[in-house]
């Protein structure tokens, strides 16, 4: 237990050499996917073994699976021919273990070492770590439809299970009531499904689609947490409404069509 202190630091290290190995073996995919889960389960249990808590482990786990998931996913569509795309994959690997370290630091403060925790740390980690979860996510949903024709109800099935694992983290690491926003992620879910499949439509690359995806992300998943937590109010919205058109209306009239 003395040596959890070392596991924030440790665990991104092996994951980011696992990660390497997919990229000299894309082959291994789903192994190292599994292994990486893995270690980011044991890890989460140690944490909470040393320390009487009612915390769930699955809690602390959703996040960095779901984001190397995406991440991973999304990478197997970079070109590896260019040095372009070899130092972008370089990039996004180092991102995932950058966003592990610091994710794990977090709840390792939280849960073992209460003192150092910084107020608001995990909400923030959490914050950031989603909107670009969700960009990876659905950004590979379009690319698999391109690429690989896969049916575009199946993709949206599994983009509905990865939109409740987002919104469920969000409503754990806001601290509100499960109950009160089941509903309410019901409806983020099934909002989220009827914008993505509208989206597929659109003739521009999946990375664009991606984008606007996660514009629209954003705008509903501030204004959502500002009301489940009381405090929505009209300059609130204005403000989210307002950055929310402006990026669409740029990203749209920037975008390449096909």
């Amino acid at each position: 237990m003395k040596y959890n202190r070392f596991l924030p630091l440790l665990v991104p290290g092996l994951v980011f050499l696992l990660l390497e190995v997919f990229y000299f073996k894309p082959k291994l995919i789903y192994v190292i996917l599994v292994l990486i889960i893995l270690l980011y389960f044991f890890t989460v249990r140690q944490f909470l073994v040393a320390v009487e808590t009612k915390e769930k482990l699955y809690n602390f786990i959703l996040l960095p699976a779901y984001f190397t998931i995406g991440l991973v996913t999304f990478s197997t569509m970079v070109p590896r021919e260019s040095g372009a795309g070899k130092f972008l994959l370089q990039l996004f690997f180092v991102l995932n273990a950058g966003f592990v370290y610091l994710y794990l630091r977090s709840i390792y403060h939280y849960i073992n070492k209460h003192s150092f925790y910084k107020k608001y740390s995990l909400k923030n980690i959490s914050s950031y770590g989603n909107f670009l979860a969700f960009y990876f996510l659905v950004s590979s949903v379009y690319g698999l439809q391109s690429f690989l024709n896969t049916p575009i109800w199946l993709l949206m099935m599994a983009l509905l299970i990865f939109s409740g694992m987002i919104i469920h983290e969000i409503i754990w690491s806001n601290q509100i009531n499960t109950e009160t926003g089941l509903f309410y992620m019901l409806i983020f879910c099934l909002v989220i499904i009827e914008l993505s499949w509208s989206v597929s439509f659109l003739t521009l690359s999946y990375y664009v689609l991606g984008l606007i995806m996660a514009v629209c992300y954003y705008i509903f998943v501030g204004l959502l947490r500002f009301y489940l937590l009381g405090n929505l109010n009209k300059k609130i919205i204005k403000l989210y409404l307002i950055f929310g058109s402006l990026s669409l209306v740029l990203v749209l009239f920037t975008a390449r069509w096909i």
